[in-house]
């Protein structure tokens, strides 16, 4: 027998494996507009962490694909349903900051009595599913999230601001921080020239940036609701 039969019988078999490993990821374009966050965050979720339908959610925000019939969920709509989550971080928690991204509507979860923030929450511009933001909403919240803080922290919002402005320097030339908010491990900061192109965060105890990149481009605040 020719010895390139069962090499060749083997790469098949790979390849095959490959496509039917891969194969979610290249589904018609309506798994991945309104119908495709189907695995994401529903409204019977216990509490504000996050469950296993976040990965699905990051991924079909990266493989962006719609259907030119697809509308967005309107701001108002989005308001309410950032409202209607907040009292899984307590009974007279405040939605602040509302703004609205290409991919989604971001809002903070603030205690209305120590102005603190709580946590960072998202809602699915076309789904219209909310779940808590990914990155250092989850990661560096020591609230909330996975960290696990050790010692004292390190960087005030102040210093934070300056690490930030010290890293923007490199990545947006010209642009400067902005508003900033205070959450358990951390600060984020909103960024720009003119006006408004991004968000990034800083880590309270190790003065680590992350920046924002999931949101798409800002389209407007609070005043849309």
């Amino acid at each position: 027998m020719n010895k390139n039969i069962p090499i060749a019988i083997g790469i098949v078999a790979v390849f095959l494996l490959a496509v039917i490993a891969f194969r979610p990821m290249y589904s018609p374009a309506s798994n991945y507009g309104s119908n495709w966050q189907g695995s994401g965050y529903g409204p019977g979720m216990m509490g504000p962490q996050l469950g296993q339908g976040m990965m699905g959610n990051r991924m079909g925000n990266m493989m962006a694909v719609y259907s030119p019939q697809d509308k967005p969920t309107s701001p108002e709509v989005a308001m309410q349903s950032l409202k209607d989550y907040s009292a899984r971080y307590g009974s007279a928690v405040e939605v602040d900051d509302f703004m609205a991204f290409t991919s989604n509507y971001y809002a903070q979860m603030v205690d209305p009595d120590s102005g603190e923030g709580l946590a960072e929450v998202l809602v699915d511009r076309y789904s219209g599913l909310v779940y808590p933001e990914p990155g250092p909403n989850v990661m560096w919240n020591s609230r909330y999230g996975s960290w696990q803080s050790e010692g004292d922290i390190r960087y005030d919002q102040t210093a934070a601001s300056g690490l930030a402005g010290q890293f923007l320097a490199g990545f947006l030339p010209g642009s400067t921080v902005m508003e900033g908010q205070a959450f358990p491990g951390y600060y984020t900061f909103d960024f720009g020239r003119q006006e408004i192109e991004g968000m990034l965060s800083v880590n309270a105890y190790t003065g680590e940036v992350w920046v924002h990149n999931w949101h798409g481009s800002y389209l407007g605040g609070q005043e849309m609701v």
